[in-house]
């Protein structure tokens, strides 16, 4: 197939297939309210750090929470985020191994189902290749960049900023050569290494395809940029909405406002998002399965 008709191909099965962006919608929401929350975080610390109203410390929020409201309440809430950015971190690796599956299935026109088994047996060599790939995330580089503002100093807080650019960098670059990791996981039931492996030797046999596939994949691009602007945005909506309904309401008041207007834009966001992130896993599923059925190029007989 040419990358057109591949392009072509995985929009189709993204519109026609709703459990295939239904498990994008899980993924895109909780990767979503996890980045937003990361950057809630860091605009808190960023404004005192421009107030000059003294250094910010790491549960400032959690202190002005407690404050705020009865002991019984701030305990659950905390109980319920803590354990909501645990299901966060694992809920996307979880999803992208039902996406691929469902995917293939319906490119291959078996029956779609059997999502969560997908999710289940492939959760874990997925969840171990997104770890090699950890600095790639914009997120957890603010956070990193953020906490070496902070917390180290003299000069070599520069080297430490320094390595962190050139680590992002690096990740990115093995982010594209792990372009079909995840794929041989769940299509071809390969370890870890060897589907990392197996990866590299793709996007290096076929570099050209492959950049002409990226090329007509603007719509990542577009992904990206809208991503950048939802994570920024929304805090910075959330963050607002608290600080003028503070005027006018009770501090807990004001939170809870600001927190149901915050999910309510986050869902909104997400359900975009599901459609480009269904598309974009489509896109790498159906290339991968076209791309393995040429015979490699290291191999003469």
């Amino acid at each position: 197939m040419t990358p057109r008709e591949i392009i072509a191909q995985a929009w189709a099965i993204t519109t026609k297939t709703a459990a295939v962006r239904r498990w994008s919608f899980v993924s895109s929401l909780f990767e979503t309210m996890l980045n937003v929350k990361l950057l809630i975080y860091q605009v808190y610390f960023a404004f005192k750090y421009i107030d000059g109203s003294g250094g910010a410390g790491f549960f400032d929020i959690e202190i002005m929470i407690y404050q705020s409201m009865p002991f019984w309440l701030f305990l659950s809430i905390v109980s319920f985020f803590v354990t909501l950015i645990v299901v966060e971190l694992f809920i996307p690796h979880f999803c992208t191994g039902a996406i691929i599956g469902l995917a293939a299935k319906s490119y291959r026109g078996e029956p779609v189902k059997g999502g969560l088994v997908l999710g289940l047996y492939n959760f874990f060599p997925i969840f171990a290749i997104h770890e090699f790939l950890g600095l790639a995330g914009l997120s957890i580089v603010i956070t990193v960049f953020s906490l070496i503002l902070r917390y180290v100093s003299g000069d070599i807080k520069y080297w430490c900023i320094g390595v962190l650019a050139f680590l992002f960098l690096l990740s990115n670059v093995l982010k594209f050569l792990f372009s079909f990791a995840n794929e041989g996981v769940v299509l071809q039931k390969l370890n870890i290494f060897h589907a990392i492996g197996r990866s590299f030797k793709l996007i290096m046999s076929h570099l050209s395809h492959i950049m002409f596939l990226l090329l007509l994949l603007f719509v990542i691009s577009i992904r990206i940029l809208l991503n950048v602007a939802t994570v920024i945005l929304v805090p910075a909506i959330v963050v607002g909405i608290a600080v003028l309904l503070t005027h006018v309401f009770s501090q807990a008041l004001a939170y809870s406002i600001a927190a149901i207007v915050g999910i309510a834009l986050i869902i909104i966001a997400s359900y975009f998002f599901a459609y480009v992130h269904a598309f974009k896993h489509c896109v790498w599923t159906i290339t991968y399965l076209e791309l393995t059925k040429h015979k490699d190029l290291d191999v003469i007989l």
